[in-house]
């Protein structure tokens, strides 16, 4: 099936102080237990970072590469993004997406600035001189709206829609903790979406975020992100509209967890990624992937 793991569901998160971090060898088997055959990279220093140690490590899983997260300052004019950029495009290879985030420039994702117009004018200009260097070179960035990042909310997502031509990353769960309702984006902007990560979300939670009664650190270690099926997100609308839209891309299974510690085994994110796989397995039709 078109469907992937994401380390993150396992806790293991580029955050400092995010919480407990398991090792790849586990999350990788239990990637594998899962029936999953593919994954995206996690963060830095998670997978070997030489292409030749990483795609061994991983085969010896049976998991191909789908994509990997890449936080990024986007807005500095006295800041260049495309090398940094270049750099992993080139390290995750062909086949796999870079997936943008637009960092704020802090560590975290709890405060973030309110961008002039200067700072977005260089956003846009870095987000399609990013998108043009990488179709040259045979490879493909999205833009990742996520909780946090000077690109949350819908103003800011309609935003990049209108003004660049960069690809998406639709994730259902960061859309609608940021206030965009995912399955009208499914609908609206089809065909600029060009990946997918699929979350369920707690939607008063996500509401107490929004209103800053809460922290998004705490709130994901609270539940705001729960199992596919348990939450607010209507899944099978928006899986229904990519299908019909024509989107053959992954579906990146995340949900972000926090841990306090390492869990028994076939306990907590291994538990939880399976309900939601089982959810999709009656959501998502199979195909065969390249």
């Amino acid at each position: 099936m078109r469907i992937a793991g994401a380390p993150i569901s396992w806790g293991v998160c580029e955050v400092p102080g995010w919480g407990y971090q398991m090792g790849p060898d586990r999350v990788l088997a239990e990637m594998r237990d899962l029936g999953l055959t593919a994954t995206e990279a996690g963060p830095e220093g998670f997978l070997p970072g030489g292409r030749a140690d990483r795609e061994a490590l991983l085969a010896e899983y049976g998991l191909g590469l789908v994509g990997a997260f890449l936080p990024v300052l986007l807005h500095d004019p006295a800041y260049d993004p495309v090398p940094v950029v270049e750099r992993a495009l080139d390290g995750i290879g062909e086949g796999a997406v870079l997936v943008l985030a637009a960092a704020t420039g802090r560590d975290g994702y709890d405060e973030r600035p309110v961008l002039d117009t200067r700072a977005w004018r260089t956003l846009v200009a870095n987000l399609d001189a990013i998108t043009a260097r990488a179709a040259d070179c045979g490879g493909l960035v999205t833009l990742h709206p996520h909780v946090g990042t000077v690109v949350e909310g819908c103003a800011e997502v309609e935003r990049v829609l209108g003004a660049s031509s960069v690809p998406l990353c639709l994730d259902t769960g960061h859309l609608l903790a940021g206030g965009t309702d995912p399955v009208w984006l499914t609908r609206f902007a089809s065909a600029r979406i060009a990946h997918v990560h699929l979350k369920d979300v707690d939607a008063a939670l996500a509401e107490r975020v929004r209103r800053g009664e809460v922290t998004y650190a705490s709130a994901v270690r609270d539940g705001l992100y729960r199992p596919l099926g348990d939450g607010d997100v209507d899944i099978p609308a928006i899986v229904r509209t990519l299908e019909v839209a024509g989107y053959e891309g992954w579906y990146v299974m995340e949900q972000d967890a926090v841990l306090a510690d390492e869990p028994p085994p076939g306990t907590g994110p291994y538990g939880d990624v399976r309900r939601s796989l089982d959810y999709l397995a009656g959501t998502v039709p199979a195909g065969p992937r390249g």
